[in-house]
């Protein structure tokens, strides 16, 4: 392995693209009716006190409508929701065209049959780049067991066996 010190965006994108991560939907209810975005940089922070983190590009459209309700809803996407990953990641679109969902107990959208929810209230923002960082305070959440996640692995939607499959042919 030869290492190099080209930190142009498409290389970092495709190196950064070899650690498989889950793919989420944060959801809200807003003045304007139900928002939400794709994100893949969801990650759990601390158990005591149970925090989380996500970080939206600062382009994104919808966070700033996320951030001023003030609570929302992280829905962990199983396998068979590729679909909605890509529609929550449009912009100018009706993103919940279609989508069936419920309200959390903070009264936002959980997606059904999502493989997971963590519904959380806004804690902290940070720098991050491109990027801002957020910090939320978990209050309610919920799993089910009998589905596999869905991942982002080299740029590509993958179930567990899927991304074993593509790392195998690289």
């Amino acid at each position: 392995m030869t290492a190099t010190s080209d930190l142009a965006p498409r290389r970092l994108r495709d190196i950064f693209g070899t650690f498989a991560s889950g793919l989420t939907v944060i959801t809200s209810s807003t003045p304007q009716g139900p928002a939400g975005f794709t994100c893949q940089s969801f990650a759990s922070l601390s158990l005591e006190p149970a925090l989380v983190t996500f970080s939206p590009a600062r382009t994104s459209s919808t966070w700033p409508a996320l951030r001023n309700a003030g609570s929302f809803t992280v829905n962990i996407l199983p396998a068979e929701h590729q679909h909605l990953a890509g529609q929550f990641a449009r912009s100018g679109t009706d993103k919940f065209a279609g989508v069936s969902h419920t309200s959390s107990p903070l009264g936002n959208p959980i997606l059904d049959d999502a493989l997971a929810w963590i519904d959380c209230e806004l804690h902290a923002e940070y720098d991050g780049g491109d990027h801002t960082i957020v910090v939320a305070s978990v209050r309610h959440l919920s799993a089910r067991t009998d589905a596999e996640p869905l991942l982002f692995f080299k740029g590509r939607y993958a179930g567990l066996s899927q991304a074993r499959l593509l790392e195998a042919a690289s």
